[in-house]
């Protein structure tokens, strides 16, 4: 697929959806407003069946869990008071939200996103909410608008297969947490072979699928940009419609940001 073209189509079809209107799987029929990403059912269903708690979704601004994850970074990254947070592709908010809660009035959670539209509706979500730590920025995943070493957590939940450079995206991570800082991202693998008109779908890329690659493919990225410690933390099946259910699988990925003295 022509990167260009695909990122275009990204970008417009997440505009649709922080206006209310699409669905982002796009291996199917379109469910409306409210219903998940790729799952079966409402986005709440979904994000149970990702990881999030009924607790969880009731802790955040309405508006801000639109049922675009596939997993639960922010369960699995530790986080602790005072820490600061960056996610990558932070959409309406929703995982921010809820490391906001953990780093508490000490720490700061910055959401990025390459889509105005999305960044304008987690900003409202926030002065809905009350979210006086987090920040959400304007700016590609592959061109972080944040300084060098200056976060302690980076974390994502379904957003790096949505880009076509995705070496370039551990590489922008590295490069903004501290030495010793932390990675912890959600997302789909392969594992199984997609059919043909949904690996070739821009669509399908649109919902994390189609940009999809193998697992140990996936392991050398954040392993290449001089990421240790990488491993999986957890893996399970994603609950989405067939075929997409049986060619992929949700994983977590931690890797650590150390070098030398």
């Amino acid at each position: 697929m022509n990167d260009r073209k695909v990122r275009k189509y990204v970008r417009d079809r997440y505009a649709e959806i922080a206006r209310g209107r699409g669905a982002c799987c796009g291996v199917g029929p379109s469910r409306g407003p409210g219903a998940s990403c790729c799952g079966d059912g409402p986005a709440g269903e979904t994000n149970e069946g990702t990881g999030y708690s009924v607790e969880e979704r009731s802790a955040v601004p309405e508006g801000a869990d639109l049922g675009l994850g596939c997993g639960n970074p922010v369960a699995h990254a530790s986080l602790k008071e005072g820490e600061t947070v960056l996610d990558l592709g932070s959409g309406a908010g929703f995982d921010c939200f809820l490391a906001a809660r953990r780093v508490g009035p000490s720490g700061k959670v910055i959401g990025v996103d390459m889509t105005p539209e999305m960044v304008e509706k987690a900003r409202g979500n926030a002065a809905r909410g009350g979210f006086r730590n987090v920040e959400f920025r304007l700016g590609e995943i592959e061109h972080l608008p944040a300084p060098d070493g200056s976060v302690d957590v980076v974390i994502s939940n379904c957003v790096v297969n949505l880009s076509t450079a995705k070496e370039r995206v551990f590489a922008e991570a590295w490069r903004v947490l501290k030495n010793g800082g932390r990675l912890m991202i959600s997302d789909l693998v392969l594992s199984g072979t997609l059919p043909e008109e949904i690996a070739g779908s821009l669509a399908a890329y649109a919902g994390c699928v189609a940009g999809a690659v193998a697992k140990e493919e996936y392991l050398r990225f954040p392993a290449s940009a001089g990421f240790r410690d990488v491993r999986v933390v957890e893996e399970k099946r994603f609950p989405a419609p067939r075929p997409v259910a049986e060619a992929v699988r949700s994983v977590a990925i931690f890797a650590r940001k150390e070098t030398a003295a």
